[in-house]
């Protein structure tokens, strides 16, 4: 008996350390050896040696300067993995699609076949108009509480505009207190919609936005005021202004532009979702510089060209860049962009 409970210690023994010290010992040295970069999670540091990211894992980028990565389902959560679960009517879903779409999307055919449809969305929101109804901004709110109330919650400086709101109406934050018993003391998120229809009254064909300025001493700061135009516009409006011309016929986009993956840190895009991009991403780059933008877009496309790739040397697979590698580049070429 003991014969046989020896031979089996000693193999559990060889097993362990061959598994568990031996095995991982020598894959580390390789790994340190022939392949420290990948070894150490492939990171990207700055011109001072800090790591600003993995070029395995996406990041989010939100300004115009920037391509942006792939939808994630987890905000770009590397510790997380799964899904929205959303259906094709959730709302939250729509607003995130036409928050990509709105700035980009082109017309199909037409006289306009090839313009971008933003303008068009800018000029339809300043009549404040929606189906026949005036105050577009608070028929917004009042259909999509949850996408109001996540617009306070997006940045600081929404709430506390919304907090200096507060402070000079007093008689309709009375109003909801009265309404609702249970929120004696709300907090701006609590006064979404009821801010965005006193806004909208007050500010017909206007949203609240940042607006950046310069003052004499060069120092750029940024506030929010009432914008009948950018970004904010054509991106939060465009859903209600596809509902309005249903009929009309749109460039098809990149799968990759709209629909996240299990996960949600792909850091790759598809070179069509990057040249989707790249008017909106060489205007504002031209904008900044008050350089001509046929030039900047050049300029983009030759580093888009430089980190252009593909499974097996390009024999296979569709053609990609990685999106921190290539905003990197931008910044490095062009500056750092205007807060």
């Amino acid at each position: 008996m003991m014969k046989y409970l020896t031979k089996s210690l000693w193999l559990l023994g060889f097993s362990v350390v061959i598994s568990c010290g031996l095995y991982p010992a020598v894959l580390w040295v390789i790994g340190q050896t022939l392949f420290p970069y990948q070894a150490n999670g492939s990171l990207i540091t700055d011109a001072s040696g800090k790591v600003i990211g993995s070029e395995l894992i996406a990041q989010p980028f939100t300004k115009d300067e920037y391509f942006q990565p792939r939808p994630s389902a987890i905000s770009y959560d590397a510790s997380a993995s799964g899904p929205s679960n959303l259906a094709a009517s959730n709302y939250v879903l729509r607003d995130r699609v036409a928050k990509t779409l709105g700035p980009v999307v082109k017309y199909a055919g037409g006289s306009k076949a090839g313009q971008l449809v933003a303008p068009d969305v800018e000029a339809w929101f300043q009549k404040d108009q929606f189906q026949g109804q005036p105050h577009l901004v608070a028929q917004w709110a009042d259909a999509h509480n949850g996408v109001a109330t996540a617009w306070v919650s997006a940045d600081a400086t929404h709430a506390t505009y919304i907090d200096d709101w507060a402070k000079a109406h007093p008689d309709d934050v009375a109003a909801f207190v009265k309404s609702n018993p249970g929120t004696p003391e709300p907090k701006a998120a609590d006064l979404a919609v009821v801010f965005f229809e006193s806004f909208s009254k007050d500010n017909p064909g206007k949203f609240p936005s940042a607006v950046s300025s310069t003052s004499p001493d060069g120092k750029v700061t940024s506030s929010i005021q009432p914008v009948g135009e950018g970004s904010d516009i054509q991106s939060t409006f465009f859903d209600m202004w596809r509902q309005e011309h249903a009929d009309v016929a749109l460039e098809d986009v990149p799968g990759d532009m709209v629909m996240a993956s299990g996960s949600g840190l792909d850091p790759h895009i598809s070179l069509d979702n990057a040249h989707f991009q790249l008017e909106r991403v060489a205007g504002k780059w031209a904008a900044n510089l008050n350089r001509n933008p046929a030039d900047v877009q050049k300029e983009i496309e030759r580093i888009l060209d430089d980190h252009t790739s593909a499974p097996f040397g390009g024999l296979v697979g569709e053609k990609m860049v990685n999106v921190l590698e290539v905003n990197l580049d931008l910044r490095k070429h062009f500056g750092e962009p205007a807060s």
